[in-house]
C-alpha cells in the first residue's frame, strides 16, 4: 500500500529511535493459553496475500480435488500478477536486476516433494517445484538446471521485470547499491547503521531520492512506496496448505525473495523443512519473514515434529519463535529487525498463525492469515512481542 510522504518520513525516523529503547521494552505475550482454533474440513489456510484466490480453491477441494493442486492454485494467483511483487512476475529483482523465484512443495498423500532455487524467466515457481516432484528421481532443482527443466516440461520463458520493478531497482541501483554484510547476526552488525547527522540532513537525502525517482521515471504517486521499498528493501513470499475431509494433507511454498539480494541467494522458502514441510501423519506447516532466520532453526519441520510429540499448533508454532529468540539470546535490540510469521494446520483442523511481531512498522496492516473452510477471512496472528518489527538496514539520526 502505497504511503504519504510524511508518513514514510515519520516511520523511518520511529524506525531509528527504536534503536535506543530499553531491550525490556517489548513484552512476551504470554503462551501459556492455547489459542489454537478448529476449522470445518476442507480447509485451506495461507498468507493473506493469497486471499483473493481462495474461493476458487476452496471450490475445487470440496469438489474433491488433489490437495496439492488446491494450494497450488492459491499461490499461482499471485504468481501470475504483475502487481503483485512478492512472488512472479513482477516480483523484486536481485541487485542485478533479474527477478530470481524459489519455491516448494510437498504433497502429503504421496509423502513427496519437489523444490526450485534461483529460478529465472518462468514465472510460475510453484508449478515447476510440482514438477520437479512428478517428473524426476531429484526433489530439487537450482538455477540454469532448474530454467532448462521448467522449459523442457513446456513452461514459456518470458520477462519477470515489470516496467514498475524495473524503474525501483534504477532508483535502488542509484541510491543504494548495497546488501553485502554484515548482517544481523554479526558481532559488528552496528557497522550496517546508516548514519545521518540530523533531521534536515535526512529530509535532504529524502528530497534527492525523489529526484532520482522522477529522473528514472517513476510516477509521482509510487515514488513514496519505492523509495520505502530501496532504504528497506522487502521480502516477499506465500504459503498455502490445504487439507481434505479425509486428512489428505499438502502444503506449498513460493516467492521472489529479497529485494536487491545478491545473485543466487536462496531464502528458506525453497527449503524442505524451513519454508515449508508437511507429514501426513501430523500437519502442515510454511511461513513468511526473514528467510535466513527460519533456515536456521528449520521453522516448519520444527513446527511438525512439535505437533507429533502433542503440541498443539499454536504451542508448537510459538516454540519456532522462541528458538529464532534464543539465537540471538533474547536481545531484542537485534531482534526489533527480525519477523516471521508460520502458518499452522494440524490434520484434523486445528490451525494457528503466529508471529514474532504485530506487523512490520512501515506498513499500516497487522500480521494476518487467511482461511476458508466455507467462510472465508482474514485473521490477526498471535504475536510473541508486542509492537512492530523494524526495517533493516536502519538508520540512525544523531540526537
Amino acid at each position: 500500500m502505497p504511503i504519504s510522504r510524511r508518513d514514510f518520513f515519520s516511520s523511518t525516523i520511529a524506525g531509528s529511535i527504536a534503536i535506543a529503547v530499553s531491550p525490556d521494552a517489548a513484552a512476551a505475550q504470554p503462551s501459556g493459553a492455547d489459542e489454537s482454533k478448529r476449522a470445518k474440513l476442507p480447509v485451506i489456510v495461507c498468507a493473506a496475500n493469497g486471499y483473493n484466490y481462495l474461493d476458487g480453491a476452496y471450490a475445487f477441494l470440496a469438489g474433491g480435488g488433489d490437495t496439492l493442486d488446491a494450494a497450488l492454485k492459491v499461490v499461482a494467483g499471485p504468481e501470475n500478477d504483475p502487481n503483485d511483487e512478492s512472488v512472479g512476475l513482477g516480483g523484486h529483482p536481485n541487485e542485478d536486476g533479474v527477478v530470481e523465484l524459489d519455491a516448494c512443495c510437498m504433497h502429503g498423500p504421496t509423502r513427496t516433494a519437489g523444490s526450485v532455487g534461483g529460478l529465472r524467466n518462468i514465472k510460475n515457481a510453484s508449478l515447476v517445484s510440482n514438477a520437479v516432484r512428478l517428473h524426476t528421481g531429484h526433489v530439487m532443482l537450482v538455477g540454469e538446471g532448474a530454467e532448462k527443466f521448467a522449459v523442457a516440461q513446456g513452461f514459456p520463458r518470458e520477462n519477470l521485470l515489470t516496467d514498475k520493478s524495473r524503474r525501483e531497482w534504477l532508483l535502488w541501483k542509484e541510491t543504494h547499491s548495497d546488501w553485502w554484510g554484515p548482517g544481523i547476526s554479526s558481532a559488528d552488525w552496528r557497522n550496517r547503521f546508516r548514519s545521518a547527522a540530523d533531521i534536515d540532513q535526512w529530509q535532504r537525502f529524502m528530497d534527492r531520492m525523489n529526484e532520482v525517482a522522477a529522473d528514472v521515471g517513476i510516477p509521482p504517486e509510487l515514488r513514496d512506496e519505492a523509495i520505502r521499498y530501496v532504504v528497506h528493501p522487502p521480502t516477499g513470499t506465500i504459503h498455502c496448505s490445504a487439507l481434505k475431509q479425509n486428512g489428505e494433507i499438502s502444503g506449498c511454498t513460493t516467492t521472489s525473495g529479497l529485494a536487491w539480494k545478491i545473485p543466487g541467494r536462496v531464502g528458506d522458502s525453497p527449503i524442505i523443512g524451513a519454508g515449508c514441510y508437511t507429514d501426513q501423519d501430523v500437519g502442515s506447516a510454511g511461513a513468511t519473514g526473514s528467510g535466513e532466520e527460519n533456515i536456521r532453526v528449520a521453522g516448519a519441520h520444527t513446527i511438525i515434529e512439535n505437533m507429533r510429540h502433542g503440541m498443539s499448533p499454536f504451542d508448537a508454532g510459538m516454540d519456532a519463535l522462541k528458538r529464532i529468540v534464543r539465537n540471538y539470546d533474547g536481545d531484542k535490540q537485534r531482534l526489533q529487525f527480525v519477523d516471521m510469521v508460520f502458518y499452522i494446520l494440524r490434520k484434523d483442523g486445528a490451525y494457528a498463525g503466529v508471529s514474532l511481531w504485530e506487523g512490520y512498522g512501515d506498513e499500516s496492516e497487522p500480521h494476518r492469515i487467511a482461511i476458508h473452510d466455507g467462510v472465508k477471512r482474514l485473521e490477526k496472528t498471535t504475536a510473541l512481542f508486542k509492537g512492530v518489527s523494524q526495517a533493516w538496514p536502519p538508520v540512525k539520526l544523531a540526537t
